[in-house]
C-alpha cells in the first residue's frame, strides 16, 4: 500500500491506465484475429478491408506505446503476406 499522498495518486493512475490498455489490447487482438479468420474463410474483399484497419490499429497502438514498434511491422508484415496469399490462392485453383 502507498504511503504517502503521492504515491496514493500514483497508484490511483496505475490502475486507470491499465484498465485503458487492458481493453485497447483486447480490441487489438480481436482485429488481428478477424482479418486471420477472413483469410482463413477465403473472404478476399473482408480481408483486405480488416487487414488495411488492423493495420491502422497497430501503428496508433505503437505510437501510444501499447506495444513495441518492432512488434507492430512483424504483426503487419505477416498479416499482409497472410492475406496476399489468399488472395493468390483462389485464382491459382482453377488453372488445371
Amino acid at each position: 500500500m502507498p504511503n504517502t499522498a503521492n504515491a496514493k495518486r500514483s497508484l490511483r493512475k496505475m490502475e486507470v491506465r491499465r484498465e485503458r490498455n487492458k481493453s485497447q489490447r483486447s480490441a487489438l487482438k480481436t482485429t488481428i484475429k478477424k482479418v486471420r479468420a477472413n483469410a482463413a474463410a477465403a473472404k478476399v474483399d473482408d480481408a483486405k478491408t480488416t487487414l488495411a484497419v488492423a493495420i491502422k490499429k497497430l501503428d496508433q497502438a505503437a505510437d501510444k506505446h501499447l506495444i513495441h514498434k518492432n512488434k507492430a511491422a512483424r504483426l503487419k508484415s505477416r498479416l499482409t503476406k497472410l492475406v496476399n496469399k489468399t488472395n493468390a490462392a483462389p485464382a491459382a485453383a482453377p488453372a488445371p
